[in-house]
């Protein structure tokens, strides 16, 4: 061995761990690396008692007892406690995407976001929740669920003090205070609190669908659709009332069900003071003041204010029955026809009347039959004799 490559080994030599003996290419690298063995975090938090590796670390865990925010954005003002975030932050100004799926072409602002998006294509769920087993694309996600089974709130509103298990459902409750909507759509100028809905509604203009189920092959534009309908094929009614124990499959139908219990109405139509229990249904009532119909059918041009009135519609001109009834066989075009259905097998009449306690097995037959007990026509006949 020459002179020169004693002295190369020499060198090497010195930047080895002398506890793992693993080799780095510089001193730096060496002595961050003996930081993260274990029992080498030496930088420790006096407010909490959490050590980190680094100190920077220690830096930017210590803004969340302060709340400092240090990083500025020259655009607009907003501020973040770490500069990653304000980078993240920019590409909402800028527009720029530079990481591609090879896939399918679709573009993303950060890489992370890409690696979670490809996800999609390879049905990989490699993050575990150790207490049920449930498998989710994204760490995120999994972080999410886990609060599902510990009730945990950590998530704070300064202002009205309610709780939250994430910090973007927070941060999506404070624009409820604030009225802000920082993402808008560059094809309609129409403005959203939250950028997941931003990109679910450009989906209205583009007609993409990315979410596919892999047991009938229909598609979704939302991810949460896509969970929803799986739930017609297994039979799943995850979210389930604590006042009587009746089980939904959607979050939201549980939430309308509690109202029933509770009576509560929160949203008030600002034009004639109507109250309803939620708040898509106060936005559809809007429509009425406004008789805009967004929703055409692309057959015979009708407008409709509602998606689910144009759904129930289509099948009109399809001529398809896509709701089968598992007694009988029966099929049905419209979901309400197969529920009022399936009440016949079940005998079932939940509608009483609050008068005289007659049952009915649908609403509608319920509210004709009150017009007995009021004496109200409010279909007079239009031709006189």
């Amino acid at each position: 061995m020459n002179g020169l490559e004693m002295l190369k080994e020499r060198e090497k030599l010195s930047d080895q761990c002398d506890i793992c003996k693993k080799t780095f290419s510089n001193k730096g690298n060496l002595t961050l690396h003996k930081c993260i063995d274990p029992g080498g975090k030496k930088y420790y938090c006096d407010i909490c008692g959490k050590s980190f590796s680094q100190k920077s670390y220690l830096t930017h865990h210590k803004f969340v007892h302060t709340g400092e925010k240090p990083h500025h954005c020259d655009i607009c003002g907003k501020s973040f406690s770490e500069k990653y975030n304000l980078t993240k932050h920019k590409s909402i100004h800028t527009g720029e995407k530079p990481y591609q799926c090879c896939i399918c072409g679709k573009s993303f602002s950060h890489r992370s976001s890409l690696d979670s998006h490809k996800h999609i294509h390879t049905g990989e769920k490699p993050h575990q929740c150790d207490v049920c087993g449930k498998s989710f694309s994204q760490k995120s996600s999994l972080n999410s669920h886990k609060y599902i089974h510990t009730g945990e709130k950590p998530y704070q509103c300064d202002i009205c003090d309610k709780s939250f298990s994430l910090k973007s459902y927070l941060t999506t409750h404070k624009s409820i205070h604030t009225g802000e909507k920082p993402y808008r759509c560059d094809i309609c100028g129409k403005s959203f609190t939250q950028k997941c809905s931003l990109t679910h509604h450009k989906y209205t203009h583009t007609g993409e669908k990315p979410y596919q189920c892999d047991i009938c092959g229909k598609s979704f534009s939302q991810r949460r659709g896509l969970t929803y309908h799986k739930y017609t094929h297994t039979g799943e009614k995850p979210y389930k009332c604590d006042i009587c124990g009746k089980s939904f499959s959607q979050k939201g139908h549980l939430t309308y069900h509690k109202s029933v219990h509770t009576g509560e109405k929160p949203y008030q139509c600002d034009i004639c003071d109507k109250s309803f229990s939620l708040k898509s249904y106060l936005t559809t009532h809007k429509l009425i003041h406004t008789n805009v119909r967004p929703y055409p059918c692309d057959i015979c041009g009708k407008s409709f204010t509602q998606k689910c009135s144009l759904t129930s519609h289509i099948p009109i001109h399809t001529g398809e029955k896509p709701y089968h009834c598992n007694i009988c066989g029966k099929s049905f075009s419209h979901r309400s026809d197969l529920t009022y259905h399936k009440s016949v097998h079940k005998g079932e009449k939940p509608y009483h009347c609050d008068i005289c306690g007659v049952a009915f097995s649908e609403k509608s037959r319920l509210a004709y039959h009150k017009y007995t007990h009021t004496g109200d026509n409010p279909y007079p006949c239009d031709i006189s004799v």
